[in-house]
């Protein structure tokens, strides 16, 4: 059969065709950052108003002056020897406690492990997170995880894990059940750009755009995955031009700014849930602190590019909004700080001295009737630190108690 001639398009090309043979390159896929603060805590003269509430507002400080206190006392106790390992949230405190504060109590959170702040927004109580750090009785992973690799179901906040890059497939999975079960929610998966270069991140957005998952996948482009820049990362656009491969919606948000963060995820998330579909947000912050405890960024950065940013602090430039408001008092705010840091010293000291789970959780806690060949390895162990108490001495004398 002959095709019909459309008069007005004689070459019958559709508008996502083109008779021109060029390059299409990242410049045509440029996305721009997100903005509402300024560097002194007001909006920019044309900055959209901004919907959040005095409520939400004040939890958010606090949360981020809790988490930066926090910080930096378990960091010290790290130095000291009391705790094996820390990873601090220092510089991006707004993008993790403004996109956990525009969620629902519902819907999920998939972290990497730099969230703590989402998670104390959620309620995490500063007990919880000392037992986690001291892998003591109390934790809730029973002292099977490093610090900082929290978990909670009844706050939705799944357990971290230490491989780079498996929460997002996982998030994309439990997205799509949620929607599956009607849910009206959706799941935020945290990851920094370096996880981005793995290949988890690329099957997992594609499972979430092919099955039409609601999830949120949040990248935090700090400028660095530990040592490597992000300039020799990747090529393109950053991480949100990437959103555009796999037919999802991207945002881009300045990771500083806590109105920005807080009103780009709650946009996001009304879109996923409504429309069941993911949404790739990226932060643009800057990781202030070292990668890790174990981590000395001295050795690839210069102490000038860290105080250019150091000046651009989220927390502060969120006060000073607050003052502009009239939602906070400096002097309280000073007083507050100084409470913070005593509270966290003293469950500090009384999470070190709370026992070591027993040895014996480590089959019983996962199985009714332990298997023999399990059975065997577990009295072998014990036999082992009984040997060489002065290597295992927590763990020595609770076996010597229960004797």
């Amino acid at each position: 059969m002959a095709k019909l001639l459309n008069v007005d398009n004689p070459n019958n090309t559709s508008k996502n065709d083109t008779l021109n043979l060029e390059f299409v390159d990242e410049h045509a896929l440029a996305i721009p950052t997100f903005k509402m603060l300024d560097d002194n805590g007001e909006l920019y003269k044309d900055a959209q108003a901004s919907s959040m509430d005095k409520e939400t507002a004040i939890r958010i400080y606090e949360t981020m002056r809790f988490i930066r206190v926090f910080d930096e006392r378990m960091l010290a106790a790290q130095r000291q020897g009391r705790v094996s390992f820390y990873m601090q949230c220092l510089g991006e405190e707004a993008a993790v406690t403004g996109s956990a504060a525009a969620l629902e109590d519902k819907d999920m959170i998939f972290a990497q492990y730099r969230e703590q702040a989402a998670l104390a927004y959620r309620g995490f109580t500063l007990e919880q997170f000392m037992h986690q750090n001291f892998s003591n009785e109390k934790d809730f992973g029973k002292g099977r995880q490093m610090p900082i690799h929290y978990g909670s179901k009844g706050l939705n906040y799944s357990t971290i894990s230490s491989p780079l890059g498996t929460q997002i497939p996982q998030a994309a999975g439990y997205a799509y059940g949620q929607k599956l079960k009607g849910d009206k929610a959706c799941t935020i998966c945290y990851f920094g750009e370096g996880a981005a270069s793995e290949g988890d991140f690329h099957a997992g957005l594609n499972m979430a755009a092919v099955h039409s998952a609601p999830t949120l996948f949040f990248a935090r482009n700090n400028g660095y995955a530990i040592s490597t820049p992000a300039s020799e990362q990747f090529k393109g656009d950053g991480i949100a031009v990437r959103a555009v491969g796999y037919g999802m919606k991207a945002l881009r948000v300045d990771g500083v700014d806590v109105l920005a963060v807080y009103e780009a995820v709650k946009k996001a998330r009304e879109f996923a849930v409504e429309n069941n579909a993911p949404v790739l947000i990226e932060s643009i912050a800057y990781r202030l602190a070292a990668h890790s405890s174990s981590d000395d960024p001295t050795g690839y950065r210069e102490k000038e590019e860290e105080e250019t940013f150091r000046a651009n602090c989220p927390i502060e430039r969120f006060r000073r909004y607050m003052l502009k408001q009239g939602w906070l008092d400096e002097a309280e705010d000073e007083a507050a700080k100084e409470k913070i840091k005593a509270d966290v010293l003293s469950a500090l000291k009384v999470a070190e001295k709370v026992a070591k789970p027993a040895l014996e959780e480590i089959v019983t806690d996962v199985y009714e009737d332990v298997p023999l060949h399990l059975q065997k390895q577990y009295e072998q162990l014990k036999q082992h630190i009984l040997k060489y108490p002065e290597a295992y001495p927590a763990t020595a004398s609770r076996i010597e108690e229960t004797k």
